[in-house]
């Protein structure tokens, strides 16, 4: 087999039994594709499954001096790990060369946290008068009382909500379903915004059950949700680096101080494993040190 048709099984083990979005595959095949260009520009006429450890071990020193970033590298060496596991499986090679391959060692780094104060900060910055302040609002109040990413918010349906019993149902990564709480804040927010803005709008076609619309009736864009949380935060002088994700993390982070175990909290975030969870598990350090001082047995008063 060559490239081409190998790379499209490749694409369609990832979308039918990896269930992987649009957007992982595309990188995927993107980073199969540079493996490709990289033996073409080395004049090496060779397999998918002729391919080495020593090979891949040169092409990972390729892009290495290109220059690109630990991350890049990294998401690069997922793909390739990804390509050869998959040829495993479909018995194309009965040995994996990417198995030892080692890349760059990450740091993990930790998104920005907001605070209490500076959430309800933002939402009272916004002006509560207008059609767009009354969506804005129960977006920050969803996006905060569920820690949902900014896509399953902007693909949030009205027959998934489920008020009566305090829950919704999110469509996450790899359209994977997960029952989510939500509080009543952010219930109330949401019934201001669709008797009083939404249920007197003209819906355009395919947006008839999207809960959050644009002006002309569309489903809102990721961007316009980024956009929306930056101006908030630059009128509150909020100097942290904000985005919707900030929400999440925040959300995350609340429960864990608050003593929420993480197996609920990886649950509500739909992370497929709990190491994922656990970078929401950083605490600052006053909140280290009251815990010691409240539990540990050295530090009780008698």
């Amino acid at each position: 087999m060559d490239w081409k048709s190998t790379i499209k099984g490749f694409e369609a083990y990832l979308k039918l039994e990896r269930s992987l979005s649009d957007n992982s595959i595309g990188a995927y095949v993107h980073d199969i594709h540079l493996l490709e260009q990289y033996f073409d520009s080395m004049q090496k006429k060779i397999s998918p499954m002729a391919v080495s450890f020593s090979d891949l071990q040169a092409f990972i020193v390729y892009i290495n001096q290109l220059g690109l970033s630990d991350y890049s590298q990294a998401r690069i060496l997922s793909g390739l790990r990804a390509f050869y596991k998959y040829l495993l499986l479909e018995e194309l090679i009965d040995r994996n060369p990417a198995e030892l391959l080692e890349g760059p060692k990450l740091r993990r780094k930790l998104p920005e946290v907001l605070s209490v104060e500076e959430i309800n900060m933002m939402m009272a910055t916004i002006d509560h008068s207008t059609n767009d302040g009354i969506r804005n609002r129960a977006i920050l109040e969803t996006l905060y009382g569920c820690g949902l990413r900014v896509s399953e918010l902007v693909s949030m349906k009205l027959s998934n909500l489920y008020f009566d019993i305090g829950f919704v149902k999110i469509i996450g990564k790899g359209d994977k379903e997960r029952l989510v709480p939500i509080g009543s804040e952010a219930i109330k927010h949401i019934g201001f915004y669709v008797d009083s803005v939404r249920n007197h709008k003209t819906v355009k076609p395919a947006s008839e059950n999207i809960l959050f619309l644009n002006r002309l009736g569309s489903r809102l864009s990721r961007v316009y949700v980024f956009m929306m949380i930056k101006d908030l935060a630059i009128r509150c002088g909020i100097k942290k680096n904000i985005s919707p994700h900030t929400f999440r993390h925040s959300f995350a982070t609340h429960l864990v101080e608050g003593g929420a175990d993480l197996r609920a909290v990886q649950e509500m975030l739909g992370h497929v494993s709990i190491t994922t969870t656990e970078i929401y598990t950083h605490l600052d350090r006053d909140y280290l040190r009251q815990t010691i001082l409240l539990h540990h047995p050295l530090y009780k008063k008698a």
